[in-house]
């Protein structure tokens, strides 16, 4: 069976871009979000997300009648499930959001229908949805049941850097887990029509277990680069000239140490390992727990700097969880800055250039210009490398107190 029309559920950092994608391919796209603002906007030509190139492929594509947005659900060949799995205060992976999306397909899925599940999820998650899908519709038949079933289900997790999104749905390889074999088959051939990378085939279990894998280890590797700069910091020694230089060894390849771990893949996905097997995962455990501690450690030292002065206002240099996006899920440097309001040390600025507004829970910080923010600042903390940061003239910060967590201005 062809692919002539496809339902994406969720329109964020990963489903928007994938959607558009398949709708430059010529497919009929029909994007579903529960937020009537995002969805009015997107039926505009217009984009809610900070993204390289994708404002002007959403705007051709919906000027060309491929993508469409709606809060419902409609009937498609295949849908792309890409919600947010985030995790409870307690570790414990949510899953209501995925459940809702998979739930609200229940009255439009028609036998032959593909269902792909592109959030990343638990182990087993997927043959749960099918067994849930098969409880509501009792009339067609699913892939845990029989191999030949109605309706087809795989697992294909993103695996896309934002900032370059496009490029890498395109370029990257896609591992693809399904149900059934036949799942599996079914979902690369979809994937097949905008993917250039190699569509891997394997069980969903396993496809599940890669993602998060992948998270986790760079999870570890960055845990490894952040104790190993409290270490640094406490010997005296450059923590970036020592990774560089070790990572001239051939086997080597530390990443890079910073205020922490933020965004909503590497600071979550070990968690969903560890929920999976609580009683085998102590190696992840303390990985993340290493990561999170870093940005009270960063806020100690600030805070100590600015108890020996008098009214100190501390120009605190990025919100978002990464360089040049505004996505300030699980960030570090949000985490610094509550900690420093929190301990009221001083008159707070913040310099982000992707919002224009502060969230709320940073009440009581000012949102300035970097140039303002620079001009009025006794303390500068960089906390994230985005591009405007890196130019920035040394001589502006003379005589100023600077924490560069990013090691950008040594």
């Amino acid at each position: 069976m062809t692919f002539n029309s496809l339902s994406v559920i969720g329109l964020g950092y990963v489903g928007l871009p994938t959607a558009a994608v398949f709708a430059s391919r010529g497919l009929d796209v029909m994007g579903i979000d529960s937020n009537a603002a995002v969805v009015e906007m997107i039926n505009r030509g217009e984009v809610h997300i900070v993204e390289p190139d994708l404002d002007k492929l959403v705007r051709d594509t919906v000027a060309d009648g491929k993508l469409r947005a709606a809060t419902e659900p409609e009937a498609a060949d295949a849908f792309i499930i890409a919600v947010p799995t985030p995790f409870t205060d307690d570790h414990k992976p949510d899953l209501s959001y995925l459940m809702a999306a998979a739930e609200s397909l229940v009255t439009v899925l028609k036998k032959g229908d593909l269902i792909v599940i592109e959030s990343t999820v638990p182990v087993g998650t997927t043959q749960s949805i099918s067994e849930r899908l098969s409880k509501l519709c009792p009339g067609l038949s699913f892939p845990h049941q029989t191999d030949d079933a109605d309706i087809h289900i795989a697992h294909s997790p993103e695996r896309v850097l934002p900032g370059r999104v496009l490029a890498e749905l395109i370029e990257n390889d896609r591992v693809i887990g399904g149900v059934s074999a036949q799942c599996g088959e079914r979902a690369s051939a979809l994937y097949g029509l905008a993917v250039k990378g190699q569509c891997l085939l394997t069980t969903a279990p396993t496809a599940e277990l890669v993602k998060l894998s992948e998270n986790a280890f760079r999870d570890v590797n960055i845990a490894f680069a952040n104790e190993l700069s409290v270490i640094c910091e406490k010997l005296g020694i450059d923590p970036w000239e020592a990774v560089e230089l070790a990572n001239h060894h051939p086997r080597v390849n530390i990443l890079q140490p910073g205020p922490g771990v933020g965004g909503h893949c590497i600071a979550v996905d070990p968690w969903f390992i560890v929920e999976s097997a609580p009683d085998d995962t102590d190696l992840i455990r303390v990985a993340r727990k290493v990561n999170d501690a870093k940005p009270g450690h960063l806020a100690e030292q600030i805070i100590h700097a600015a108890n020996d002065m008098d009214a100190p206002v501390i120009a605190c240099l990025g919100l978002a969880y990464k360089a040049d996006i505004d996505d300030l899920r699980q960030s570090p440097a949000m985490d610094v800055v509550r900690l420093l309001a929190k301990a009221k040390a001083g008159q707070i600025l913040c310099v982000e250039p992707h919002i224009e507004t502060l969230p709320a829970e940073l009440e009581g910080a000012t949102l300035l210009s970097l140039d303002d923010a620079l001009d009025k600042a006794d303390i500068v903390v960089l906390l994230v490398d985005h591009k405007d940061f890196k130019l920035v003239a040394r001589d502006r910060l003379s005589e100023k107190q600077v924490f560069d967590a990013r090691g950008i201005w040594r």
